[in-house]
């Protein structure tokens, strides 16, 4: 499989001069493609109120057209009615706006990230979760990852065999009641996307400081505190042991980003080719 990395929503929150990607996977398979997450999208730009809500304020979406995702899989060559499966860390908004976008395809995520966006039961889930973003009535198909089916250590996992064999669905929960990691298999290395698991590369390969802007906005939309901080532990873990066959990435770090467009570049350029991005 084919990844290609792409911002797909640039923010720029107080205290943060770096500012924030939405990082979307766009995966080339056998049966068609498939996004992972799927970043802002068109309408957010024509109704930001009720689809992104007042943390827009905050974190100031520059929604630009030209950073969605059928944008630049249009750009890219492709046809967007190829995009069938998106594959979502969690709900929240700056992660499925673009579904909207692409009402035809399949949208997959955990059992318990779908019962949280389509039944809010605490003050921070009715907050985050957008029924405008579910206006077009996309087909939600969940999973439940297997506990006992470890990858790389997770607890539970599940293969989407159903889309392809090669992208797994990891229970990362924390940031919301049921968030997971995405691992995709790009044929010579792993990526696997944390999703909102961490927000800053220094919390988990030790470099730099982490905003206290970024800080403080991680621990108010947690939906347990206590688990994001175990998942840094164990992400920061995965980090240190360095695998030459994985890719960590999540989704706003520009940082990670770059990083990783600059790998799949490298990897394009060697005897096993690896996808650069659009």
């Amino acid at each position: 499989m084919r990844i290609h990395h792409l911002n797909c929503g640039t923010m720029r929150p107080w205290g943060a001069p770096e500012g924030l990607v939405c990082h979307v996977l766009l995966v080339e398979t056998g049966t068609g493609l498939v996004l992972i997450d799927s970043g802002l999208g068109l309408l957010d730009r024509t109704a930001p109120g009720r689809r992104f809500g007042p943390a827009r304020h905050f974190v100031r979406p520059v929604f630009q057209e030209a950073e969605t995702a059928i944008r630049q899989v249009e750009r890219a060559g492709f046809d967007p009615t190829d995009v069938r499966n998106i594959v979502l860390t969690h709900f929240d908004a700056d992660h499925v706006g673009g579904l909207a976008d692409f009402p035809w395809a399949d949208v997959h995520l955990t059992s318990a990230e779908a019962a949280a966006a389509l039944r809010p039961a605490t003050r921070i889930e009715k907050e985050r979760y957008k029924p405008a973003q579910r206006t077009h009535r996309p087909t939600l198909i969940s999973h439940t990852p297997r506990t006992g089916e470890t990858w790389r250590g997770f607890a539970a996992a599940t293969e989407l065999t159903a889309i392809t064999p090669g992208i797994v669905l990891i229970a990362l929960p924390g940031h919301t009641r049921g968030h997971a990691a995405v691992a995709v298999d790009g044929g010579d290395h792993w990526v696997l996307h944390a999703g909102d698991a961490f927000y800053h590369h220094s919390q988990v390969d030790g470099t730099g400081r982490t905003p206290k802007s970024l800080i403080a906005m991680e621990r108010i939309a947690a939906h347990d505190w206590h688990k994001v901080q175990t998942n840094h532990e164990r992400l920061s873990e995965l980090w240190q042991t360095a695998d030459a066959d994985l890719m960590l990435i999540n989704a706003h770090d520009p940082h990670l980003l770059t990083q990783a467009r600059a790998r799949t570049s490298r990897r394009a350029d060697g005897p096993q080719c690896g996808a650069t991005p659009p």
